[in-house]
């Protein structure tokens, strides 16, 4: 890694102190000894689809073999911020009435850890150990130097190019080391060619989500990426404006499709978006979505381009699982987010569902047992364990950021702003949110 790894707690929002107010201690729930002939019940909460609630209940069915006096109550929702909103509520009541174990992601490990609402997990050190893990792996769950959570696993982004356009088109594809000026002209040349896919739509250069790859460009032109370690923005309006400017020429040479297309696939999910249907040569996304976008045929990842020495890339976990701090059983508790983590036979269900394992001996578990797209996805993790860099944590304001850069960008790209008006009020917008 090329940046060195340190802690530190996210500037709180508005909310947070709102829920500070309310009462969230952070004392540790009551519950003495773990004893194996009291019968226990916990409840544990995350979000995702059926397929995953189906297969954490077979997680948890062999849990409750392992562990017969401990039921497990199973409360998934469908979206982060159903899960979210719900903690909230309950975190503002004292926090007895949430889930015992619960999984968080982005700016919520600081905001809930920072308010005390979750375990200290080196008061359960016994039951869940954290020393194996990457520090860069906890960056995002510590709090002035105390660990909240624990990652499922992590993606990284990458650049994915769909080989057979690129050989339709007669354009040589991308080597390790491309420059955003490689990417501009391999796009224009490829969406300006006039080829179609096998339903007769248009192929275009690049289907593009600013969201997926405006933190990894931050993160190549800025001393410590999208916000530095207090918290604040890292990077200025002049750095913003450079990605503005990268896609004005984009459009300008016909890499890019009509604005209305970007805009409109902004939140397509990944079976829908132009580049998983054959439709555009390059994209930017998660490892995750590595099996989703090798329907499109045969599908290379590789790192972003970039104008620096640094790749932008880093290693994130895809979520955390975490410990209500007033929680009656706090070592059950763990014991069952060790179980996820760390036992075998669940590594062998879960796989890299998650994220490629952070834990390498769940690592160790989970790669053998890898294939076809998956495989690609953790040997590309692998190599951004040694090119990536360190990310600090999402403060509480940067929840905005995604919004706002595709707010900015469709400025841009219909011509209401220029790259450095719109990179000026992108700033302003985000320091401000940073700043409450």
């Amino acid at each position: 890694m090329t940046r060195s790894t340190r802690s530190r707690a996210a500037i709180g929002s508005v909310a947070a102190a709102a829920l500070a107010l309310a009462g969230c201690s952070g004392a540790g729930g009551g519950g003495g000894e773990y004893d194996p002939d009291e019968a226990i019940e916990l409840e544990i909460s995350w979000w995702g689809d059926d397929d995953r609630a189906r297969l954490f209940g077979e997680v948890i069915d062999l849990f409750e073999e392992e562990y017969p006096n401990i039921t497990v109550v199973e409360t998934p929702v469908g979206a982060p911020d159903d899960l979210f909103n719900r903690l909230a509520t309950d975190f503002a009541g004292g926090g007895s009435t949430a889930p015992d174990v619960f999984a968080l992601g982005g700016a919520k490990p600081q905001e809930y850890g920072e308010l005390g609402a979750l375990l200290d997990l080196s008061t359960v050190s016994e039951q869940l150990g954290s020393s194996a893990y990457p520090d860069f792996s906890l960056t995002s769950a510590t709090v002035d130097d105390t660990l909240y959570g624990l990652p499922t696993g992590g993606n990284a982004t990458a650049a994915f190019i769909n080989v057979g356009i690129f050989e339709q088109a007669g354009v040589p594809l991308p080597q390790e080391g491309w420059t955003w000026d490689d990417l501009v002209a391999a796009a224009g040349q490829i969406g300006s060619a006039g080829l179609t896919n096998e339903s007769g739509n248009p192929i275009y250069g690049i289907d593009l989500r600013i969201q997926d790859i405006m933190g990894t460009y931050a993160a190549q032109v800025s001393e410590v990426g999208m916000y530095d370690w207090d918290g604040k923005l890292g990077v200025d309006a002049g750095q913003v404006a450079g990605w503005y400017e990268i896609e004005q020429r984009l459009l300008a040479n016909g890499g890019l499709p009509d604005p209305s297309v970007v805009t409109a696939n902004w939140q397509l999910p990944p079976d829908q978006q132009p580049f998983t249907i054959g439709q555009a040569a390059i994209t930017f996304g998660y490892t995750n979505l590595m099996s989703a976008y090798s329907a499109a045929g045969e599908v290379q990842m590789m790192l972003p381009p970039t104008d620096t020495e640094l790749s932008g890339v880093a290693l994130l976990p895809s979520a955390y699982w975490s410990v209500n701090a007033a929680s009656e059983h706090p070592q059950a508790a763990a014991m069952l987010v060790d179980w996820f983590l760390h036992e075998p036979a669940a590594a062998e269900l879960i796989l890299d569902t998650r994220g490629v394992p952070f834990n390498p001996d769940t690592l160790a578990v989970v790669s053998p047992l890898l294939e076809g797209p998956a495989k690609t996805a953790a040997d590309y993790v692998d190599i951004v364990f040694d090119e990536g860099v360190v990310a600090p944590p999402q403060p509480a304001g940067g929840s905005i950021m995604n919004e706002l850069s595709q707010r900015m960008e469709a400025e841009v790209l219909f011509g209401r702003m220029t790259p450095d008006e719109a990179a000026a009020q992108w700033t302003d917008e985000l320091g401000a949110a940073l700043a409450e």
